[in-house]
């Protein structure tokens, strides 16, 4: 977002979801923040919200979903049993692994896409068998761009092959993709602060940002306006 003093900086933004033991998500809490040096007080929002349904819910099985920024897994680590990549970041990296595969063949390209992907959602230990074929394939004569792409991919599934027992998370009824928290990304930041022209004082888009939380998040709206007609607005914001 385009902040009046600073230009653009990133803004936060983070989900918790509660799921019923066939997968299915039956509520989203919604986590947002202004652009901060260090995500300091975003941190210390999810970790509070994180506090509160741990305690609603202390028999839960706390998982976590993100991509492959080494700051995600640090947060995750600390509050969640299961750490899951996201399997449509790690389709991407399938891809570019297709194009080194079949450079010069867009169908065989696609099939092997696609069979390899349902191999990595479906077939336990997946993951590995993927990594290997990719460095065997990093053997074949390839592109300077091509190759670049393929040591990307194969250095990818290294770091994570070990987030990537998909078979697994679905037999257990685990969410697998992140989509959630892109989508809150759109609707809480993209869609509201960072439309054409728009520029932004902290303050400012900071309560744009509480707001639409309270929006998003199910139930908050009646709940904050409950906590104002109560206490007053000191108290509840």
């Amino acid at each position: 977002m385009l902040l009046c003093e600073e230009g653009y900086r990133q803004a936060m933004v983070g989900t918790i979801s509660l799921y019923d033991r066939h997968g299915e998500r039956v509520h989203t809490i919604y986590v947002g923040a202004t652009p901060e040096y260090g995500q300091a007080a975003f941190m210390e929002r999810m970790e509070r919200e994180i506090a509160h349904v741990k305690h609603l819910y202390p028999e839960a099985v706390y998982v976590g979903i993100a991509d492959g920024a080494k700051s995600n897994w640090e947060f995750l680590e600390q509050h969640t049993r299961v750490q899951v990549l996201d399997f449509y970041h790690a389709a991407e990296y399938l891809a570019d692994a297709a194009q080194a595969a079949y450079p010069r063949s867009p169908t065989k390209r696609a099939e092997w896409l696609e069979t390899r992907c349902y191999e990595l959602k479906h077939t336990a230990g997946a993951a590995a068998l993927l990594l290997e074929e990719m460095e065997e394939l990093a053997q074949s004569p390839l592109s300077e761009s091509l190759q670049e792409k393929l040591q990307r991919a194969i250095t990818y599934f290294s770091n994570h092959q070990h987030q990537m027992e998909y078979a697994h998370y679905r037999a257990k009824y685990f969410p697998i993709g992140s989509g959630v928290t892109e989508a809150a990304c759109k609707t809480k930041v993209l869609q509201r602060l960072c439309c054409s022209g728009m520029r932004w004082k902290e303050k400012g888009a900071s309560i744009v940002l509480s707001l639409r939380a309270l929006v998003l998040t199910q139930i908050r709206w009646d709940q904050f306006w409950g906590k104002i007609d109560q206490y007053g607005f000191p108290i509840a914001a």
